[in-house]
């Protein structure tokens, strides 16, 4: 029998597609090492994303493929991660101790935007990586409740401050520095001042990923934060309704206008489902999401039911990802950010911080 080579190794690595990256592992660079011995083949995948939940399945799925190219080998498949960070849109600076940012975004409010958000956060967390999540949304924060808190974020230096952590991720709102039923009656400019010391004056930590809870619409305010915030890819969340769906474009546009890459288009309320006998009826609509999705040509990433579980848990400050983790829409939820953490992955590798600083002095 003649000796197996990498190349023939490599080609046969091409015949699987990992489900999440949607393309080969080859291309996705995730091979690392390749060793043939006699009778035996070792393959060390590491992926550019938190999949802590993917990672036996992946070994089993390529060691199955690769079977069925070199029987009677031994093939042993080790995979591992390890997020590394991704380019921000041009003339922005990324945020210190912060790998990527994820923007997730409507053209409207109503439509489970915030919701969506700190679901998709603490999936990420649950699948290994550092997470934080940013309210951006200055008139109305919402995270503060839906992650059952009421702390007050702590300062070591008087200057900057310390994200209030919660069940694993850390955070950071307004709502955390005001009270409750206190109006926010600022001006556009005040609130994008305020958004920009929210989120250099926190010292977030090592974090792999930043999901920002973006406002609803996509005015001047919106598009002002587009284009200062740095995002690394942005999410579109909507419902099937038209109207929904109209706006949904517009957010779309927005981030087109400023070249964030969109990664994909959540719908939520994509069927009702009666808490009483389980009933499932799409009230607001179907396929409105996936039209979309192909009319643009990128990814419907998930859909999400109008089900009353989801509202109550977020009232009751614990997420349905924490407080029911095994029920198939905290599986739906993970899901999503599995893709959303894949589909980054293959951007283009943010390389700011590998050159050193070149200081010139008169000797």
């Amino acid at each position: 029998m003649s000796e197996i080579s990498q190349i023939q190794i490599q080609e046969a690595i091409k015949t699987y597609s990992d489900p999440y990256l949607g393309t080969h592992l080859i291309a996705a660079e995730a091979v690392k090492n390749i060793a043939v011995t006699a009778g035996k083949i070792d393959i060390s995948i590491q992926l550019g994303f938190a999949a802590k939940s993917h990672l036996e399945n992946l070994s089993k799925g390529l060691t199955e493929q690769l079977e069925t190219h070199f029987k009677g080998q031994a093939i042993t498949v080790d995979v591992q991660f390890k997020v590394e960070a991704r380019s921000v849109q041009k003339g922005v600076k990324p945020i210190k101790n912060v790998k990527n940012t994820i923007a997730v975004a409507s053209g409207k409010g109503g439509v489970g935007k915030s919701t969506t958000a700190v679901n998709l956060a603490l999936a990420l967390a649950a699948e290994g990586a550092q997470v934080g999540l940013l309210d951006a949304d200055i008139y109305g924060p919402s995270q503060p409740r839906m992650l059952g808190s009421d702390a007050r974020p702590e300062s070591k230096d008087g200057n900057s401050m310390e994200p209030v952590e919660c069940h694993g991720i850390q955070s950071m709102s307004i709502g955390y520095l005001i009270d409750d039923e206190s109006p926010m009656i600022w001006r556009g400019p005040m609130v994008t001042q305020a958004l920009g010391q929210l989120i250099s004056d926190t010292n977030w930590r090592d974090l792999d990923y930043l999901v920002i809870d973006l406002p609803p619409g996509t005015g001047d305010i919106q598009l002002t934060l587009a284009q200062s915030i740095p995002v690394t890819g942005s999410v579109i969340v909507t419902t099937p309704q038209d109207i929904a769906l109209l706006d949904a474009r517009k957010g779309l546009k927005m981030f087109e206008k400023v070249e964030v890459p969109v990664l994909g288009i959540v719908e939520n309320m994509s069927t009702h489902i009666c808490s009483k006998c389980g009933h499932e009826e799409p009230v607001f609509g179907a396929g409105g999401g996936q039209s979309m999705a192909e009319q643009y040509n990128i990814d419907l990433l998930g859909t999400l039911p109008l089900d009353i579980s989801i509202r109550e848990d977020v009232d009751q400050g614990k997420p349905t990802v924490i407080a029911k983790p095994e029920g198939d829409i905290a599986k739906t939820y993970h899901e999503i950010a599995l893709k959303i953490a894949a589909k980054m992955s293959l951007l283009n590798k943010d390389f700011s911080n590998k050159f050193p600083n070149i200081v010139i002095q008169n000797t």
